[in-house]
């Protein structure tokens, strides 16, 4: 007899796990939407010699609507993405745009110019930047031949 695994859907998946472990790999902060009530925008991380740069998905904000902290070596980008619109009269037939608040957190590590942090908004992108302490970034030693 063969042992077959099943997985339930609601109780989460094993890529769903694996996952959660690429992004603690990476230092991703992670928080599900849908246990907070809140939504969560799609965040992509990079590095660079030189930089950290993390792009979050936000389109339909407003400059005003973002909030951008660097605090005790973690990056946290906020907002709210208010309704359009309530419907006072007639039907609803599909909603599946998300609104309210959200927050993504990034953890830094510690060689980063925190004061020198830079964000730019275009075409419902939000790009930071955190440049690199001098020590952190990559140095060639020469090799000397005796």
């Amino acid at each position: 007899m063969n042992l077959i695994r099943y997985n339930n859907p609601e109780l989460g998946s094993p890529l769903g796990t694996f996952t959660d472990q690429i992004n603690r790999l990476f230092g991703l902060a992670t928080r599900p939407a849908e246990s907070f009530g809140d939504w969560s925008p799609a965040l992509d991380a990079f590095e660079d010699k030189d930089k950290y740069t993390v792009s979050i998905e936000v389109p339909g904000l407003k400059k005003e609507d973002l909030n951008v902290t660097v605090h005790d070596g973690v990056l946290t980008i906020s907002g709210e993405r208010k309704t359009e619109k309530d419907v006072k009269e007639g039907t609803v037939h599909r909603t599946e745009r998300y609104y309210g608040k959200f927050s993504r957190s990034v953890s830094l590590p510690a060689a980063v110019r925190a004061d020198k942090v830079s964000a730019a908004y275009k075409d419902g992108v939000l790009t930071v930047e955190v440049p690199k302490a001098e020590e952190a970034k990559p140095k060639t030693i020469e090799v000397k031949v005796s």
